[in-house]
């Protein structure tokens, strides 16, 4: 399958929330494969399935220590605070400084169906909050605050508008 197009801003998949995955089979590790190929490729830390059009709730992220995908995650726990400059694979050129809790407790399956908990801090957990929030059709430019909030939206509705826009309209979903 090779490396995909990740989607950006303004495509309508990335503010859908994506479905739970019924399912874990050979076809999922395959997805896998290719998004972390694509993540790496980009290059970037992780990677949720909306974003390159399959509307399962699956991630992969890699925080130094090799890829791992997860199966619909759950954020079960949170605390702390925590500010990092952050950016996005589907907004391109742009970071914001954004606040978030600095630990989190992540739920969800592994690519055999076995259960993962993982408690993380600072940057991993960043990592998971913000592949969550993809999968909850929510991109980084809402964590702002609403002054910045207003003037980022104007400036990528400026930047992603004068991209060419396919006059077939957004690409189809992926089947998985």
């Amino acid at each position: 399958m090779g490396v995909l197009e990740i989607r950006k801003y303004g495509d309508p998949v990335l503010r859908e929330a994506a479905k739970d995955i019924e399912e874990i089979d050979g076809r999922l590790a395959s997805l896998a494969d290719v998004m972390i190929e694509t993540m790496h490729a980009a290059p970037g830390v992780g990677l949720a399935a909306n974003q390159i059009g399959v509307a399962k709730r699956m991630f992969v992220y890699d925080a130094g220590e090799g890829p791992v995908a997860v199966i619909n995650p759950r954020i079960v726990e949170s605390d702390g605070e925590f500010v990092y400059t952050e950016g996005c694979l589907s907004v391109p050129g742009f970071s914001w400084e954004i606040t978030r809790p600095d630990r989190v407790h992540l739920v969800g399956l592994d690519l055999d169906g076995n259960e993962l908990s993982i408690e993380a801090t600072e940057f991993e957990g960043r990592i998971f909050q913000h592949e969550v929030d993809h999968l909850d059709g929510i991109l980084l430019v809402e964590r702002l605050d609403p002054d910045q909030r207003r003037e980022a939206r104007a400036l990528l509705r400026s930047e992603f508008s004068s991209r060419r826009r396919d006059p077939a309209g957004p690409a189809p979903l992926l089947e998985l």
